[in-house]
C-alpha cells in the first residue's frame, strides 16, 4: 500500500512535464525545418505578400505564414526590386502590378501560397503542408530560380 501511494505521488509530480512533450504536429514541423536547413534554406514567419488593404482583412493566423528562403548574394550592378506573386484560386497575381510569372511558378506544388524575391533572398510562402521530400523539391526549385536571377 505504501509503495502505491509513493508511486502515485511521483506520477502526480511528473504529470505536468508531459505538457512539455512536443505533439506529433510539432515534431513534423521540426523535421521539415531541419530538412530545409540541411538543404541550405532559412525559415521565418512573414506576412503574405498582399497589399495592405487585403492584409488588414485577414486574421493574423491567415496572413502570417512560413517563408522558406534562399539567400542571394549582394547585387553590385543594380538593386533587385521586391517582387511577389501570390496564388488566388487557380490564378497567380503579382505585386506590384502585372509582372511576368517566373518559371518556378509552373513547377511549384499546390501547397505554395506565394513566391517572392527581394534584395536578400528568393523564397516561397506556405503553411508546411507536405513532407521532407517536398522541402527538398522546393529547395531544388529555389536553387534553380537563384541561378536564373543571378544570370540576369
Amino acid at each position: 500500500m505504501g509503495y502505491s501511494i509513493i508511486a502515485l505521488i511521483v506520477l502526480l509530480a511528473l504529470a505536468p512535464l508531459w505538457h512539455f512533450m512536443p505533439t506529433k504536429r510539432q515534431r513534423h514541423q521540426a523535421q521539415l525545418r531541419e530538412s530545409a536547413a540541411l538543404a541550405g534554406l532559412f525559415v521565418e514567419f512573414r506576412d503574405l505578400p498582399l497589399g495592405p488593404e487585403r492584409l488588414a482583412r485577414l486574421a493574423a493566423t491567415e496572413r502570417q505564414v512560413l517563408y522558406y528562403g534562399l539567400r542571394l548574394p549582394a547585387s553590385r550592378k543594380t538593386t533587385r526590386k521586391r517582387l511577389a506573386w501570390y496564388r488566388e484560386r487557380e490564378d497567380w497575381n503579382s505585386r506590384p502590378g502585372r509582372l511576368e510569372l517566373p518559371p518556378i511558378v509552373a513547377k511549384l506544388p499546390d501547397s505554395i501560397l506565394a513566391v517572392g524575391v527581394s534584395e536578400e533572398s528568393c523564397g516561397v510562402f506556405w503553411q508546411e503542408q507536405g513532407d521532407e521530400s517536398l522541402v527538398r523539391e522546393i529547395a531544388l526549385l529555389l536553387m534553380q530560380w537563384r541561378e536564373d536571377l543571378l544570370s540576369n
